[in-house]
């Protein structure tokens, strides 16, 4: 039986408060949005560009840019080099400046007279208002949530593990996909979910690269200036729920692959 204290009462009242802070705005938002008006947006050809749209490119984003996150992730996890604090923060930074300025640097490094814009349109890609972009805005933003969580899954790994498998001859390759890559890899499957889950989240960076096309955050946006609160509120509750879906997907199947 649980001993209900004075110190338990008030950690279960302040707890009890922040998740009423959470609840209740998206609770509200449910309620005020009618069935009716779900469907029609539902069915809206605009609505499902967008959503898909969102979704896609925050996937390539996450795939494109998870496959050098990884190893660097590892590179922080298992070696001392100068200036590793230094790096640290700089990877932690797309999480603190704001994201409009993070979209502006953005911006810089991939117009048409940067040295990545050029290179790009030589094989005809102009990254701004282009998916693209609008997955390179993305990943900006949100790379850092699977850096850090790949590097504290690698710096989970025992360390005599690997030392051992070295010292048995095996490469250091193999070491990493036989020992260090398995053992991480809940923290890494994390990371790569918090990574895809912010990406769909963006506007800030993403609406300065790329206003059209629409990802469904931008669509949000835009029909609440144009239209209001009545026919941005179905959009917003349509893709909180798929993304509801999607992250309980996802975290499944990490799920089942730990299990597995």
């Amino acid at each position: 039986m649980i001993k209900r204290d004075g110190f338990h009462l008030l950690f279960t009242f302040l707890g009890g408060l922040v998740l009423l802070f959470i609840i209740a705005p998206l609770l509200g938002m449910f309620l005020k949005t009618g069935p009716t008006d779900l469907v029609k947006t539902a069915q809206d050809a605009e609505v499902t560009r967008s959503i898909w749209l969102t979704l896609w490119t925050s996937m390539l984003a996450t795939i494109v840019f998870g496959a050098g996150a990884i190893p660097l992730a590892w590179l922080l996890a298992r070696k001392n080099f100068r200036f590793k604090q230094l790096i640290l923060g700089i990877i932690d930074l797309p999480i603190v400046i704001p994201h409009s300025a993070a979209g502006i640097a953005v911006l810089g490094f991939i117009s048409r007279d940067s040295v990545v814009g050029k290179a790009a349109s030589l094989v005809g890609i102009n990254f701004i208002g282009h998916p693209a972009g609008i997955a390179v805005a993305m990943a900006f933003v949100s790379i850092p949530f699977l850096i850090n969580a790949a590097r504290d899954g690698f710096a989970s790994v025992p360390l005599r593990l690997e030392h051992a498998a070295l010292n048995l001859g095996a490469r250091p390759s193999r070491v990493f996909f036989s020992i260090s890559l398995p053992l991480a890899w809940r923290n890494i499957v994390s990371g790569l979910i918090m990574m895809f889950a912010r990406g769909m989240s963006e506007f800030g960076a993403v609406v300065i690269v790329a206003y059209h096309p629409m990802i469904t955050p931008v669509l949000i946006y835009e029909r609440f200036g144009a239209f209001g609160l009545k026919y941005a509120r179905p959009v917003s509750v349509i893709f909180i729920l798929i993304s509801l879906l999607f992250f309980i997907l996802l975290r499944s199947l990490a799920k089942n692959k730990k299990n597995a």
